[in-house]
């Protein structure tokens, strides 16, 4: 069993508990707990805040002829153009695929658990790794966004401000991040007959 904290890969006598990491004394555990319904919690809440995310402005750009406020798929279409399509590409791929794909597959992972799928239980863990991999760097976008907003302030000519889209958009990546840490990837093996698993 690996330790949480130290990730120390330690077994624990035969018939008893998990007991605490010999090595920096965190409890261990054979399986997180109430990791199905944590992970169904941060998941629907990210769906929800899924939809304001893009239907909501994420920035405001000011300039003397007035103001004018995108949406994600809006600055889109707006950088999309002979020279700046492959940011335009960058911004679909990391504001609206990625995370639209990261919900999608958490749930069908979750369900799969649910339903003791024995199917494939490799591919989905390797599924898995792929969001906790993706999920370390859905912030860019965010990160992009509010750097623009602070480096363009040229008032009275020009000024670029956060709009509530990108709150919204912020809330969504970071509680899919929090729905991979709690969910227990261990869990799609537990439908796999022992002898299977160790095959």
């Amino acid at each position: 069993m690996s330790c949480p904290a130290c990730a120390l890969v330690s077994r624990p006598p035969r018939g008893a508990d998990a007991g605490r990491c010999p090595r920096c004394d965190e409890p261990l555990a054979f399986r997180a707990a109430n990791s199905i319904q944590r992970t169904w919690a941060f998941l629907i809440a990210a769906a929800i805040c899924y939809v304001p995310a893009n239907l909501l402005p994420v920035l405001t750009t000011t300039t003397p002829q007035g103001s004018e406020s995108d949406t994600i798929l809006q600055g889109v279409v707006l950088l999309w153009s002979p020279t700046g399509w492959p940011l335009s590409l960058i911004v679909l791929v990391a504001s609206i695929m990625i995370p639209s794909a990261k919900i999608l597959a958490l749930a069908y992972l979750l369900l799969s658990v649910q339903r003791g799928w024995v199917a494939n239980p490799g591919s989905r863990t390797r599924a898995y790794r792929i969001v906790e991999l993706i999920g370390r760097w859905s912030m860019v976008d965010v990160f992009v966004d509010t750097f623009t907003a602070a480096l363009v302030q040229l008032k009275p000519l020009m000024a670029v401000e956060p709009a509530p889209g990108l709150a919204f958009f912020a809330a969504v990546v970071v509680l899919t991040m929090l729905a991979v840490e709690a969910f227990d990837p261990r869990l799609i093996w537990d439908a796999i007959p022992a002898e299977e698993r160790h095959a």
